[in-house]
């Protein structure tokens, strides 16, 4: 018996020794981990620590991209003092969309961006350059204006996304990109239940008028939902489908796609009503998606390729206008 139970000790030390050297050599090797917390893609578990970088001339521009990625406001909009270099309108962050640094699954991450560009998009109807994409987030999400593209913090913007990509396929295709997909209730918003959901889970960081709570180092700690300093109204964010994925795979902040808090019905009735408020006005939105067949239905703008009043575009229920799409062009939307 005493015999047993000593090989049973040496066999359960020897699976520990094995099991921590297992973990040593994938770090040192550079290559994934498994960890306690599931991520869809193994891509997710690579080391996108920036501080890491030894500092040559690429690496400080990586850097210089990710500062300028967690404190947009500082370097490009209204907490840059130089007039000339104003490009944001607003004091969001990319980092405010894209979480944990564009690394999070279903928190619209960026690893693996660059591989899939040049791109086509039907907002433009064309196919753009990343440089396209990040001015598309300057004037829309950040309510400014385009940079030029040789400009350093653009430049180091997509020196840092490219290096996010080092791990990813050639096609840039990574799981758990975008949004978490949701069952859209076929109803439209519930704005009094909506309006409850957002006084439950969402006061605590975004304050009872939907302000956020600015950050001492410049910025947000947490982005104002709607008024003046927040995304615009061509936003890609003020669609109440794509809100609804970003609302359930994400917040309250800190939830992980792997178990959501919300419901279904609850992140699509507070998206709705995060986007019944006002925010400011995107000029020239109605020259978005010249082929109007490819505009999303919960676009909350004209024109339209179909006979649904605005309201319920940007309301609901998406289901029939989903439906005549299918029917008359045959083209399956899911946003």
């Amino acid at each position: 018996m005493q015999a047993l139970c000593r090989n049973l000790c040496w066999c359960i030390c020897g699976l520990l020794v094995l099991g921590s050297l297992v973990v040593f050599l994938g770090f040192y090797a550079g290559k994934p981990v498994p960890l306690s917390n599931p991520v869809p893609d193994p891509v997710y578990l690579m080391n996108y620590d920036t501080s890491t970088l030894p500092p040559t001339e690429s690496n400080l521009e990586i850097r210089l991209g990710y500062e300028v990625f967690m404190n947009t406001s500082v370097f490009l909009g209204p907490e840059q003092p130089d007039p000339d270099r104003l490009f944001s309108g607003n004091r969001l962050a990319c980092a405010n969309c894209h979480l944990n640094a564009g690394t999070k699954p279903f928190g619209a991450p960026l690893i693996g961006v660059v591989k899939r560009f040049p791109q086509y998009r039907g907002r433009e109807d064309k196919i753009g350059t990343i440089e396209e994409r990040v001015n598309g987030c300057m004037e829309r999400s950040m309510n400014g204006r385009k940079m030029p593209e040789e400009m350093p913090e653009m430049r180091a913007l997509i020196a840092y996304l490219s290096w996010l990509g080092r791990y990813a396929p050639k096609d840039g295709k990574v799981l758990g990109q975008g949004f978490l997909p949701l069952e859209i209730p076929e109803r439209a918003v519930d704005l009094v239940h909506g309006e409850a959901v957002f006084q439950t889970h969402c006061t605590v960081c975004h304050g009872s008028d939907g302000q956020g709570q600015a950050s001492p180092a410049g910025g947000y700690a947490y982005p104002p939902l709607w008024g003046d300093d927040s995304f615009n109204n061509g936003a890609g964010m003020t669609r109440v489908i794509t809100a609804a994925q970003f609302i359930k795979g994400n917040m309250p902040f800190g939830v992980t796609w792997d178990r959501p808090l919300l419901t279904d019905e609850e992140a699509y009735d507070v998206a709705g009503y995060i986007n019944s408020r006002l925010r400011p006005d995107k000029p020239n939105r109605e020259l978005d998606f010249p082929d109007l067949s490819k505009k999303p239905v919960s676009t909350p703008y004209g024109p339209f390729a179909d006979p649904f009043p605005p309201i319920q575009h940007q309301m609901g229920p998406f289901q029939p206008i989903m439906d005549y799409y299918k029917k008359e062009f045959n083209i399956i939307k899911s946003k």
